[in-house]
C-alpha cells in the first residue's frame, strides 16, 4: 500500500498579505499614538495571520482505506477513476463545468487537482475535486488502496 498525506498552505504572498494588515492597522490607529499603533501593528498581523492560517491549512490523506481531504473521509472502494488536472482543464473544473453538487476540495492558488468520480448509487455526489500538488501520486495512492482492498 502506497501512503499518500499533503498539507495544503497558503502561498508567501498571502502572508505578506498579513503583514499589510497589521501596517494599516496600525496607520489607523496613528492619531492615538505609540501603544495603540503598536497594538494595531500587532493585533493586526496576528488576526490576520490566524485567518490565513485557518483557510490555507488543510490535509489530504490517503488512510485506512479512506481518502480524506480537509473535513471529508470518502471510502475508497466508493471511488471511481481518478483524472488527473492541470492546465486548463483544472481551470474548466473549477468554473464552467463544475457540479455545483460535487465535493471540492479547493484551492485556487493550487495549479493541479484530481477529480474522482463517485461510484456510490446512495451518494447524489457525483465526483469528488481535491485540489494538490502531486495528482500523480495522489491518483497512484488511491489506486494501490483500492487493489490491496479484500
Amino acid at each position: 500500500m502506497q501512503p499518500y498525506e499533503e498539507r495544503l498552505t497558503a502561498p508567501r504572498s498571502w502572508w505578506f498579505a498579513s503583514v499589510l494588515v497589521g501596517v494599516a492597522m496600525a496607520l489607523i490607529l496613528l492619531p492615538f499614538g505609540t501603544l495603540p499603533l503598536l497594538g494595531g501593528l500587532v493585533g493586526g498581523t496576528a488576526v490576520a495571520a490566524v485567518v490565513t492560517s485557518a483557510y490555507g491549512a488543510v490535509r489530504v490523506r490517503v488512510v485506512a482505506g479512506s481518502l480524506v481531504a480537509g473535513d471529508a473521509k470518502i471510502p475508497v472502494s466508493a471511488l471511481g477513476d481518478a483524472e488527473v488536472l492541470t492546465g486548463e482543464e483544472t481551470r474548466a473544473w473549477r468554473t464552467y463545468k463544475a457540479d455545483p453538487r460535487a465535493y471540492m476540495l479547493l484551492r485556487a492558488y493550487i495549479p493541479t487537482a484530481l477529480r474522482v468520480n463517485i461510484t456510490d448509487p446512495e451518494d447524489p455526489t457525483p465526483y469528488v475535486y481535491v485540489s494538490t500538488r502531486h495528482p500523480e501520486e495522489l491518483a497512484a495512492a488511491l489506486t494501490s488502496v483500492r487493489q490491496s482492498a479484500p
